[in-house]
């Protein structure tokens, strides 16, 4: 099993993007994802600007996959959406059944996001027909589940990837809560996620972490952090440990993952894993 990199969720400044992918490229970590898959009016990085990331990354040995939005909404994200699919250099990774569609219709490989719907073994199969070559597992599906798929067909006839640490992304929504939290319509946000590069907290009336508004997607307010489960993981057949970025030292965490347990865990989550609550931090049974 090896760790990926998963596309940054967050709105960050082109400087410090660039600063973050400069360090990837000199860390360990054999796999990254990268391009926007939240909200078309984050600009601060055009796809030229990621295709030059990507190339950058490329060049220092890694193997890169463009991701895409996972909420389509017009005719000109589609648009945007046809030069991540016809870029001639790099896999995408389709985040929603529109980018499938496109890639299928070229007769191009990809890899199917987490928040694709993929629910079971024949519709991974049919997928897998259309061309896709690793699928990152629903963040609401168990390790029970996934043994099931794992063992259909043996050998699996796709990689199989799993969303190990990192804040959750739930549901994402037509409408920005965070450009309304301040006042903002959507049309006119101002791009108010640059002030919350870790998304905007938002608690219960009793101060209890609740979730987590990052633009229009809404996550988790704990981090899941699967890395207990890096051993049978193994077993299993995993063959991608996804670690997504919220900061500078997700890079370390990612390099540290395979070898010891990650970080604190008051605000850790691991319950979808074990068929439980999403938020809840639960033992091996």
């Amino acid at each position: 099993m090896k760790i990926s990199l998963g596309p940054l969720q967050y709105c960050w400044g082109k400087q410090k993007v660039n600063t973050f992918y400069e360090q990837v490229a000199q860390s360990n970590i054999p796999l990254v994802y990268l391009g926007e898959t939240v909200c078309s009016r984050r600009r601060q990085l055009k796809f030229a600007d990621y295709l030059a990331l990507a190339q950058m990354l490329r060049e220092s040995g890694k193997q890169v996959v463009l991701s895409t939005l996972a909420l389509l909404e017009a005719p000109s994200e589609y648009t945007e959406l046809q030069k991540h699919v016809d870029n001639g250099e790099f896999m995408i990774e389709a985040n929603d059944m529109g980018a499938v569609q496109a890639a299928k219709e070229r007769n191009l490989p990809f890899v199917c996001g987490p928040t694709v719907n993929n629910y079971n073994f024949a519709t991974l199969k049919k997928l897998q027909q259309w061309g896709m070559q690793r699928f990152v597992m629903p963040i609401e599906l168990s390790k029970e589940w996934l043994t099931h798929v794992i063992e259909a067909e043996k050998p699996t006839p796709f990689e199989v990837e799993v969303f190990g640490h990192g804040y959750l992304p739930l549901a994402h929504s037509a409408r920005c809560f965070t450009a309304r939290q301040q006042g903002l319509q959507k049309d006119d946000c101002q791009i108010v996620c640059l002030a919350n590069p870790k998304g905007l907290l938002a608690q219960t009336m009793d101060d209890q972490p609740l979730l987590r508004l990052n633009g229009i997607q809404t996550q988790s307010a704990s981090l899941i952090d699967l890395s207990s489960e890096v051993e049978q993981m193994k077993l299993m057949g995993v063959d991608y440990f996804r670690v997504s970025p919220n900061s500078l030292q997700s890079i370390e965490i990612a390099e540290q993952i395979l070898s010891q347990p990650t970080t604190d865990k008051t605000l850790a989550c691991n319950g979808y894993w074990h068929q439980g609550a999403g938020f809840e931090q639960m033992s091996n049974p």
